[in-house]
């Protein structure tokens, strides 16, 4: 007998209960899209929130280069998409979860 065989036998409420909790889990996701109707058609409200992050960095690289602090987000590979997605995620905590 292994020890995870003895693990198993030994607690069946846990088992059960885990067991029991999985699907509970993978239902929480469906109670209804998170959608934006603009105009009769309607758009995940990710996108408005990633396009916004988009534009806020383009906003954050202008005004870095023009005060001359454009140095100092390098490497731009990393430093770039990484504020887009801290851009995207605080407009999406802010615009749609208040």
């Amino acid at each position: 007998m292994t020890k995870y065989s003895i693990m198993w036998t030994a607690f069946p409420r846990r088992r059960e209960a885990a067991l029991s909790f999985a699907p509970c889990m993978l239902l929480t996701a469906c109670s209804g899209s998170p959608s934006v109707g603009v105009l009769g058609a309607y758009f995940p409200d990710w996108l408005f929130c990633v396009t916004g992050g988009a534009a806020l960095m383009a906003v954050v690289h202008v005004l870095s280069y023009r005060h001359g602090y454009g140095g100092w987000l390098t490497p731009p590979a990393l430093v770039y998409p990484t504020l887009t997605v801290l851009f995207s995620i605080v407009l999406w905590a802010v615009g749609f979860n208040w």
